[in-house]
């Protein structure tokens, strides 16, 4: 059974318990099936059953159908019609291409939005530092990234993830917020990476270096370029990993 993380929240009186109670079972529900279908517990083409996923993870079919409506948005699943939902298979390097274009779209309107707002860039400075120190707590800039365990593999894309989910979050639009949530970015890359390795934590290190550095000077034009370049050497790290297809 996927291990559920473990959270805590101070509950206000009012009658606003069980609805809090109900989004903390589903955020945890939604991760427990991100890893397993990010480990293959859960395999392309594999029909998933709701009640037997409930059975699994030891709860009622409700949280398991809003988790899998999230995972429905970001691709990992498909619905058909009075067949359920299926594991789809990963993206081809066409598909990843189209997805980092739309990336580009949404989180270079971002950044420009966002250099400048008050606290930004003392919050990316410590999502970078998170990022850098999940690489060096597991050495994935040292050794072979093949060697790295799929809970590590995780845990950065987590860490790299939350970089831009800083800048995103942090640009004043919560539809610039909503439209990047459903891409799905973060996953699709994981996904990949679980089979072929991590080959590309130095270099995104590195480009998120530059792009930190431009909101530190409040550069907008610098940011932007930083970005885009980042975006530009994901897209081709990320088609590399993709399987072959159109």
């Amino acid at each position: 059974m996927a291990a559920m993380s473990t959270r805590t929240a101070s509950l206000p009186s009012g009658g606003t318990a069980p609805t809090l109670a109900r989004k903390i079972l589903r955020d945890d529900v939604y991760d427990a099936l991100l890893e397993m279908l990010m480990t293959q517990r859960l395999a392309p083409g594999q029909s998933l059953s709701i009640d037997g996923l409930a059975r699994e993870l030891g709860v009622s079919q409700t949280p398991i159908r809003e988790a899998l409506v999230q995972l429905e948005h970001t691709g990992l699943v498909i619905r058909a019609a009075l067949k359920g939902y299926t594991v789809t298979a990963p993206l081809t390097a066409a598909q990843m291409a189209e997805l980092i274009d739309a990336r580009e779209v949404i989180e270079l309107a971002a950044v420009e939005r966002a250099v400048g707002r008050s606290g930004l860039s003392e919050r990316l400075e410590s999502a970078h530092a998170e990022h850098q120190a999940v690489i060096a707590r597991y050495g994935l800039d040292r050794q072979p990234s093949a060697d790295a365990v799929q809970g590590q593999l995780l845990e950065y894309f987590r860490a790299d993830w939350a970089f831009h989910e800083t800048i995103i979050r942090g640009c004043g639009n919560r539809f610039i917020d909503q439209m990047a949530s459903i891409l799905g970015a973060n996953v699709h890359r994981m996904r990949q990476s679980m089979d072929r390795g991590l080959t590309d934590s130095a270099d995104a290190l590195r480009e998120h270096a530059e792009i930190l550095a431009a909101f530190q000077v409040g550069n907008r034009a610098r940011a932007v370029g930083a970005m885009a370049r980042h975006l530009q050497g994901v897209s081709q790290r990320a088609q590399a990993e993709a399987p072959p297809g159109h």
